[in-house]
């Protein structure tokens, strides 16, 4: 009771309370405040060409910096042509054109990417996902971490930690037509006193076993069902899937295609509640014919995401959700026999904005060639580091690996301080 009348009269309440205990549950960790609630990871598997992005190298020879031409940003910088839309808000975006790491093989990289650490044949690392699930948990019955439209690679989920931190999977495209999410809605012949029979008789079943099992699956399993029901029994979450509810000049904004779609449904989820919402769009392991390549799928990405930007703006929501667009590597400096590129992790670029990010900077430098980092090196970690400081999270805070053994969250990141506003 002293203590407590005491830190009340600091002004803190008992919540406060718990919750600076929380935060220094584990070898007192310094308090961080986070500026992000959610972030949306835009992830594009195969590995998308810096030069035909977001580094073009309009003055070196024509094998290295391809046929495309630029365009200038609302910033004076220089983007690849692709990008004309997201030129006009690069205002609201930073730009890591110095991206590197060692893993040129595409699983590897992806592994980096998503975990901020490199493979290990010992132990299998959480995404950043997971790890914000672990962290924070579900808020307003949504589950908090979701991939659109499914878990898109082995190392989206939840590594070490229990199963109970994988991503909730939508199962359908939100550019589909007839679009649903699985499972979501309950089964033909089952009203709410029915439904709430089955949860009263699953609960006892659980609840036999797990006085007998401790087991992490469980434990797992009943997070599930009481995630799930949550989730089912609350019409406000539901209505955070139904993307048919916007307005057609909206879905018309965000372009009527795979990519304005899912990120439309991105912005829905953060939106609601979600906290981490990964999504992946197109294959850009362009080893042929990269311009054509590039030309077919950019113009639907440029839209989308431009149009997120500037519609979680005018939400008021930029400030609070954190926006990263990444692929696991590069593409090779020389147009290859063939008019692509290839694989290439020496060197590569990753667009941030929102979410207390300073916008409208180029942070780091590849080389005239764009074969290697010139200025301000960035390793996975320490990107990983970064986002995980604005969302509240100490990256090296240890969790618990299988065995009992503490595992820092991100082992050696630094954390960028020049990309935070």
């Amino acid at each position: 009771m002293l203590t407590v009348g005491a830190i009340g009269g600091l002004g803190l309440t008992l919540s406060d309370l718990f919750r600076l205990q929380a935060r220094a549950d584990q070898k007192n960790y310094d308090f961080i405040e986070a500026k992000a609630q959610s972030v949306i990871h835009i992830f594009l598997p195969g590995g998308m060409a810096h030069q035909e992005s977001f580094d073009p190298k309009p003055y070196s020879p024509i094998e290295y910096r391809g046929e495309m031409k630029t365009v200038k940003t609302n910033t004076g910088e220089e983007f690849c042509e692709t990008l004309p839309k997201l030129a006009q808000v690069a205002d609201k975006i930073a730009v890591i054109r110095s991206m590197t790491h060692g893993e040129a093989a595409h699983e590897r990289g992806t592994h980096n990417m998503f975990t901020g650490y490199r493979p290990s044949p010992a132990l299998t690392y959480p995404s950043m996902g997971s790890v914000v699930s672990h962290e924070y948990g579900p808020r307003n019955n949504l589950p908090p971490y979701v991939c659109v439209p499914n878990v898109p690679n082995e190392f989206a989920s939840n590594g070490y930690l229990s199963s109970s931190f994988a991503p909730f999977s939508l199962g359908a495209d939100p550019a589909s037509g007839g679009f649903k999410v699985q499972d979501l809605n309950m089964p033909n012949g089952v009203n709410d006193q029915r439904f709430a029979r089955r949860r009263s008789a699953l609960e006892a079943v659980n609840d036999y076993f797990a006085k007998r099992d401790k087991s992490d699956n469980v434990g797992a399993m009943n997070t599930f069902y009481e995630r799930a029901y949550n989730l089912i029994s609350s019409p406000s979450a539901r209505e955070a899937f139904n993307i048919d509810a916007e307005p057609a000049a909206v879905r018309d904004e965000y372009g009527r295609n795979t990519a304005g779609q899912r990120l439309l449904m991105a912005r829905r989820l953060v939106a609601a509640g979600v906290r981490f919402v990964s999504l992946t769009y197109g294959g850009w392991d362009m080893h042929t014919g990269i311009t054509a390549g590039m030309r077919g799928q950019m113009p639907a990405l440029d839209q989308g995401l431009s149009a997120l930007i500037r519609d979680l703006d005018r939400a008021g929501l930029l400030k609070s959700t954190l926006i990263m667009v990444s692929s696991e590597f590069g593409r090779t400096p020389k147009i290859n026999p063939t008019a692509g590129r290839d694989h290439w992790p020496k060197v590569f670029s990753v667009m941030l904005a929102g979410g207390g990010i300073k916008g409208g900077q180029i942070y780091g430098s590849s080389n005239a060639t764009a074969s290697e980092p010139e200025q301000d090196p960035v390793e996975p970690g320490d990107l990983a580091t970064t986002i995980y400081h604005q969302l509240g999270i100490v990256a090296d805070k240890e969790l618990m690996a299988p065995g009992d053994r503490p595992i820092e969250i991100i082992d050696g990141g630094k954390l960028i301080k020049e990309l935070i506003a």
